[in-house]
């Protein structure tokens, strides 16, 4: 098993207290949070990233005319986009643990938190001064300071309502209002800012702030993954029987038609039926992932994957990968998958993070878990360190 890093988490606040006080309620600052994040990337590394084939990255900058009117490139970046960056300048990479299983194994600091919630670990590189203004995010978000350092200030929730700057290619607050927290963050520790808090991190010199996001999906999400789903029981097709009365104009759908056919609907969501449907779609939404797996090795046949694990290599699972367990059920990037009795029990130790060697696969004489192994290697489930 890999060394499971503690939980992000103050000494003094159990997660019971972290959901009950802070959860989507009000910011927690955590000092020292994550150490093990602390140089492990430089700003250089991210960069450089950022101009390869596949990344998902932005340019953020503020003009040097005028620091009120902001700029946005999205990838792909070149030399030439980072070489000519005005002062102000912020470069964010989405979706790092595709890139650093090293960083992905970060997750596990947020265990205490359901995994199917995780979204992806965003970076952000920025000189000093380097900002991407004052706004706020939909979603939980732990802020981790990986390099330099970089000033936090908080203030209003906002909501719907809140207006943004007008003619701004980013999303920008022109009010934050009160200020609530005024703090700078050192390399190793961590803010937490619930969703629609309002927040503006300055970086005050070369830095790095790692972002490790949890979000659940909305209802347009759910809604649409519902009717996929809903779209495999045959009998959801059968027209609706509804009772009806005599109508003063035949044009009108009436409050009464429209009552009908929704308790129908209520009905259905409430039944056997209507419970295994939501589950399976939630189940199939929550474990898709935003970002394409990129295969990163050719695809190996088991005798080849045998060669390399009796060489010194070892298998573990892709932390950029999606596995969600529903009640008996594990769901893998938006799919669910059937093991048998000897592959679950192999999952559930790449799920608890243990490291597979090949004496761990050698007691299979008929070499059956060999292949699978080969099989979730090559659908980029599971890594080779």
């Amino acid at each position: 098993m890999t060394d499971k890093p503690p939980f992000c988490l103050p000494a003094d606040i159990t997660p019971e207290i972290f959901f009950a006080e802070y959860w989507q309620k009000k910011p927690l600052l955590i000092k020292n949070g994550l150490p093990a994040l602390v140089g492990m990337f430089e700003p250089v590394d991210v960069l450089d990233l950022a101009m390869e084939d596949g990344v998902s990255a932005r340019l953020i900058a503020q003009k040097d005319d005028n620091s009120k009117e902001w700029t946005l490139k999205n990838s792909p970046l070149t030399e030439q986009d980072l070489q000519n960056t005005p002062r102000l300048w912020t470069v964010l990479v989405q979706n790092l643990e595709q890139w650093s299983p090293e960083l992905g194994e970060l997750w596990q600091a947020f265990d205490f938190i359901p995994k199917w919630q995780q979204d992806d670990i965003m970076v952000s590189v920025a000189g000093a001064g380097g900002s991407v203004g004052e706004h706020y995010d939909e979603y939980d978000v732990f802020l981790a300071q990986g390099h330099g350092s970089r000033r936090w200030t908080l203030g209003k929730m906002c909501d719907s309502d809140t207006p943004f700057i007008e003619g701004q290619p980013i999303r920008l607050l022109d009010d934050m209002g009160q200020i609530i927290f005024d703090e700078i963050l050192e390399a190793g520790d961590v803010l937490y800012v619930p969703p629609r808090l309002s927040h503006y991190g300055v970086a005050q010199d070369d830095c790095l702030t790692f972002s490790f996001g949890f979000r659940r999906p909305n209802m347009v999400q759910i809604l649409d993954e519902v009717a996929d789903v809903a779209t495999g029981e045959h009998t959801l097709f059968s027209p609706l029987i509804l009772p009806q009365t005599l109508q003063n104009n035949a044009y009108e759908l009436t409050d009464e038609s429209i009552t009908a056919i929704k308790s129908e609907l209520i009905n259905l969501l409430n039944s056997d039926k209507g419970n295994a449907i939501l589950t399976q779609a939630l189940s199939e939404l929550v474990s898709k992932r935003q970002y394409d797996l990129i295969a990163f090795d050719d695809e190996l046949a088991s005798d080849e994957l045998a060669e390399r694990l009796q060489n010194g290599e070892c298998l573990m699972i892709n932390p950029a990968c999606r596995f969600v367990r529903q009640n008996d059920d594990w769901y893998i990037n938006g799919e669910c998958v059937c093991f048998n009795d000897k592959e679950l029990a192999l999952i559930n130790r790449f799920t608890n993070h243990d490291v597979i060697t090949f004496d761990d696969l050698s007691c299979d004489l008929d070499n059956d878990l060999l292949a699978s192994c080969a099989n979730w290697l090559n659908d980029n489930w599971l890594i080779l360190i």
